[in-house]
């Protein structure tokens, strides 16, 4: 994310000054002070449609690493002899690393260059990947996931960041839309492919080969982002602000290491203390970027971008969304083997028809929002409330011996609401921000998406586990569902409070706008989105 000096950089920003433009293709050129910018180059780069899917590689796997690890759980608990607490660390240690460096990552990658952070990510992810796939104890593991966490975070913000930059106003909807494709896909691929591998047994390593395939895969990642990227930073850039950086970071381990622990210690003191901790640290923090805006500094979530109608309702339908996201795959993937004791296989291909309904309808997704905007995202998490609903009722009525054939379509009707809801978000959110705060907006969007999700693992885990123990897993899906519905309907609200357009756009460039494109033929989208 660029940095804007000053409070009248800042305003000129919020004005649209400082509308994006793209890198040439070639060698970057002789940078000016600073290195080569957003402003350097006119004209958009021939190879970026061969240059797209090698980014939106980065998405794939940092949600594919999400996600697997949940079909993969019940075999790395029974294999490293782990703990409750121990398998949580192991799927939300990944998010919190991520979710702490993404904005970080973000504002590195608009200083020193995208290409290089998004190529040092690769590097670091690949290699954590490797560690994790030879972990000989849950030690181990935990740590080689909290690198990939980090990994990620040095990645993925460059995605976004450099469609931005890459792609020319007219063609940007369409690439938000493969990312938002990606997005479903990534998550959903997690459950079926790591079901396919743990079925698999290849070379008799069990679990390993879910995260020992990122390996050859990173390695080609970095040998064609090398080759086709070129080099980009944003034209504008400040001093890292550290103390902004620990105190976000600080305050998600405080809230995220009780609710990961808190059961399997008995919830002590503590944890306690430490979640009033984390709300406190939480607090300081928006305190301490608050001042250094007014100080005319960098803070690293600018409260410039949240005070934005328009971000701040994205980001609740974010948390929303997310807390339900990250909550729903893990305990639900938990309840088919544990509960059901279904093969890995059986509960990956389970999710195999909400992949496909989530992936139609991200899709059709990019022209329904170009037509009725924001109203598209209502409709997607309503869609999603009731397809979880009607699970919710299912298990309530039939416990434990659920059938597929009443599970399946009631995904299937989720995956549609998905698919409506998180491409869209994205594009949504990200709708005529101008190009020098939109790593600023990328960075604070994505990071509450993984907090949430992370945050979801962790508190519907803990619920999950505690029901299981004591009632059956029957009822830790039931209560795991119940509390889904409310993030659900927590989504729902935010979506009511995004502007609506006063009329559907009549025109390319207009639909463009709608979808997240900054069209400088266009300056009044920017006005729009900061006064909304």
């Amino acid at each position: 994310m660029a940095a804007i000096q000053g409070d009248q950089s800042r305003a000129a920003a919020a004005r649209g000054s400082h509308a994006p433009a793209t890198p040439g293709p070639g060698p970057a050129p002789a940078p000016a002070p600073g290195g080569p910018n957003d402003g350097a180059v006119a004209g958009p780069d021939p190879r970026r449609w061969r240059a797209l899917p090698v980014i939106l590689v980065a998405t794939f796997m940092s949600l594919f690493d999400v996600f697997v690890v949940n079909v993969a759980a019940p075999s790395i608990r029974t294999d490293l002899h782990a703990s409750d607490a121990a398998l949580e660390l192991v799927v939300a240690g990944y998010s919190f690393t991520y979710a702490a460096g993404l904005v970080t990552g973000g504002r590195l990658g608009d200083r020193f260059g995208r290409r290089s952070l998004f190529i040092l990510g690769m590097s670091l992810f690949t290699v954590s990947s490797a560690l994790c796939g030879l972990a000989p104890d849950e030690t181990t593991l935990i740590v080689g996931r909290l690198l990939q966490g980090i990994g990620a975070a040095a990645m993925v913000p460059q995605v976004l960041a450099l469609i931005s930059v890459i792609f020319p106003p007219a063609e940007r909807p369409r690439a938000f839309a493969m990312f938002g494709v990606t997005i479903g896909l990534g998550a959903v691929s997690g459950q079926v492919i790591g079901g396919v591998l743990l079925n698999a047994d290849l070379f008799g390593l069990d679990w390993r080969p879910i995260f020992l395939v990122n390996v050859p895969i990173g390695l080609v990642t970095i040998a064609l982002a090398s080759r086709l990227l070129s080099e980009s930073r944003a034209s504008r850039y400040e001093r890292l602000d550290l103390v902004g950086l620990g105190g976000l970071t600080v305050a998600i381990g405080l809230i995220l290491v009780p609710l990961t622990l808190g059961r399997d210690e008995g919830w002590p003191l503590w944890t306690w203390l430490a979640l009033a901790g984390g709300v406190v640290a939480l607090g300081l923090f928006g305190a301490w970027e608050a001042r250094l805006a007014r100080a005319g500094g960098a803070p690293i979530v600018p409260p410039a971008v949240l005070a934005t109608r328009r971000v701040f309702a994205g980001l609740l339908t974010s948390a929303g969304f997310f807390l339900f996201f990250g909550s729903f795959l893990l305990a639900f993937t938990l309840f088919l083997q544990q509960g059901q004791h279904r093969s890995p296989l059986n509960a990956g291909l389970v999710f195999a028809p909400l992949g496909v309904t989530f992936a139609v309808s991200s899709v059709l997704a990019r022209r329904l929002v170009a037509r009725y905007g924001a109203r598209v995202l209502t409709v997607g998490t309503t869609i999603s409330f009731l397809g979880v609903g009607g699970l919710t009722l299912l298990l309530a009525q039939q416990g434990i011996g659920t059938s597929t054939a009443g599970m399946v379509p009631l995904l299937m009707v989720a995956g549609v609401g998905n698919g409506l809801t998180i491409p869209s978000l994205v594009a949504t959110v990200l709708s005529g921000v101008p190009g020098d705060i939109a790593g600023a907006v990328s960075g604070v969007l994505t990071t509450t998406q993984q907090f949430s999700a992370s945050l979801g693992v962790a508190g519907v885990g803990t619920l999950f586990f505690s029901e299981l123990s004591s009632h059956g897993p029957a009822d830790g899906m039931l209560a795991a569902l119940i509390c889904d519905l409310a993030f659900i309907a927590l989504a729902m609200i935010g979506t009511l409070a995004l502007p609506r357009p006063a009329q559907a756009p009549a025109s390319a460039s207009a639909r463009g706008a709608a979808a997240g494109a900054n069209a400088p033929a266009q300056p009044a989208a920017v006005p729009a989105v900061a006064g909304d």
